[in-house]
């Protein structure tokens, strides 16, 4: 019996590592689609476009709400789908939704591992610094042309996802005005980030931004994201609002749509 829940419990974990399976049937809304080249990431990737009701009856510009799993069979269709809910009960100011498609997932939403115990999850890895560089420096370059924006932007993911929002948070704070991270896989690496994250909010720059972060019941991950909460109480730089939402009786393949609103809502609104 302990051999079967291990097997299933690396079989969960190696998933998550390739292209996500959506759990749910989410009608998928209207949208643009179109594939970028990437230098950094040498490849092609496919991206998803949402844009807020009131886009073409307007001329002003937009905030932008980045997404890994942002693949019409990922999470796309589930963000976009509250998104628009939010906005149409005036919760939520409108937001452009960018998703981006997986190819690697592991590859891309991990940093580098020294640790022996990561590898047989992802075996391709230390992606994200590559994968990160796309974003800034392709895609939103690209989605800045094609769409009315403004200087505004933030990042949603979670899980793996989850981990690269938090990796860029803590290394590449100004990516991102905001950052929205549901059960961030912060295990990764011998927990690095959690075990680091006093020295790397010391480098903090003196910039408001905001964070919001989740953890669920599930072990592995909750002692770190409290770890991150704690660090966060004591030594969080000035200029940074965050919130951290313990979510015990939520699941790791549950936490996502448990909290989505409530997540949107505290980081959307300025």
């Amino acid at each position: 019996m302990k051999k079967l829940i291990f097997f299933l419990f690396i079989t969960a974990l190696t998933c998550s590592c390739k292209n996500k399976v959506p759990a749910y049937n989410d009608p998928i809304p209207e949208h643009d689609s179109f594939s970028i080249k990437s230098k950094f990431v040498n490849e092609d990737r496919v991206i998803n476009v949402w844009t807020p009701p009131n886009y073409n009856e307007s001329t002003e510009n937009f905030p932008v709400l980045y997404m890994p799993d942002g693949g019409i069979k990922e999470d796309f269709p589930h963000i976009a789908n509250t998104l628009n809910k939010l906005v149409s009960e005036n919760k939520i100011p409108s937001f452009i939704l960018v998703g981006i498609e997986n190819t690697e997932r592991g590859r891309d939403l991990t940093g580098f591992s020294e640790a022996e115990y990561d590898k047989q999850f992802c075996p391709v890895t230390d992606g994200a610094k590559n994968f990160r560089a796309f974003i800034a420096e392709e895609l939103m370059p690209e989605i800045n042309k094609k769409y009315r924006t403004t200087n505004r932007k933030g990042i949603i993911g979670e899980s793996l996802a989850g981990l690269f929002v938090m990796e860029t948070f803590f290394k590449k704070p100004n990516t991102f005005n905001f950052y929205i991270a549901m059960d961030p896989s912060l295990w990764w690496n011998n927990h690095f980030l959690a075990k680091k994250s006093d020295s790397l909010l010391s480098e903090f720059p003196d910039k408001n931004l905001k964070l919001w972060f989740a953890g669920s019941s599930a072990e592995d991950i909750s002692q770190f994201t409290k770890s991150v909460e704690k660090t966060l109480k004591t030594n969080a730089p000035t200029k940074l609002t965050w919130q951290y939402s313990d979510e015990p009786n939520e699941k790791h393949n549950t936490i996502f749509r448990a909290t989505k609103e409530k997540a949107l809502i505290w980081s959307l609104n300025e």
